[in-house]
């Protein structure tokens, strides 16, 4: 079997979990012992994976995520007042599918940045598109926009559709 041929036509196809999948085969003495079918469904695996991967990376990336948070780690010990059995419903992303936002208050320093990112990081790895915005960054945007005449609501411009599934805003200065 010509190999390197086989590795260049995987990467001009944009196979690249398959093309390292494949070379990594190649280095492995008792893989002959695997039927085609068995090699075959480990490359597409790999190749699945992968893709995964690189589309929970782009996500993860266009969030603009303040804080590398997920929820497995909060720690309910601790006195903030966080009700388990909520958290564990917004965890579920049944709020993103109802296309729904999350505005989180509380007193500074209590974690509402760092929660707000894990829920919009669980939010990504169940697929969803999310983006996180401080609630001042938001209303600037709307109110220093150049339609905007004046400060009666009927001359606001209307609420800019976000390019995602649902939005986090939380941080509102006290």
């Amino acid at each position: 079997m010509l190999t390197h041929p086989t590795l260049d036509k995987l990467q001009a196809l944009k196979f690249t979990g398959m093309a390292t999948a494949l070379a990594e085969q190649m280095q492995m003495p008792d893989i002959a012992e695997l039927s085609f079918e068995e090699r075959l469904g480990l490359l597409i695996d790999r190749e699945a994976t992968e893709r995964d991967n690189r589309r929970l990376s782009s996500r993860l990336r266009r969030a603009k995520l303040k804080h590398n948070a997920a929820l497995e780690d909060i720690d309910y010990r601790h006195p903030r007042g966080l009700d388990k059995s909520l958290i564990q419903s917004l965890a579920a992303c049944q709020w993103v599918k109802e296309h729904l936002n999350i505005l989180l208050t509380g007193p500074t320093g209590v974690g509402k940045t760092w929660l707000a990112c894990a829920l919009a990081q669980k939010a990504c790895r169940e697929g969803y598109t999310i983006l996180y915005l401080r609630l001042p960054r938001l209303l600037c945007k709307r109110w220093r926009s150049p339609k905007a005449t004046d400060d009666t609501p009927s001359s606001w411009p209307p609420w800019p559709r976000p390019m995602s599934s649902s939005s986090m805003t939380g941080d509102w200065p006290n």
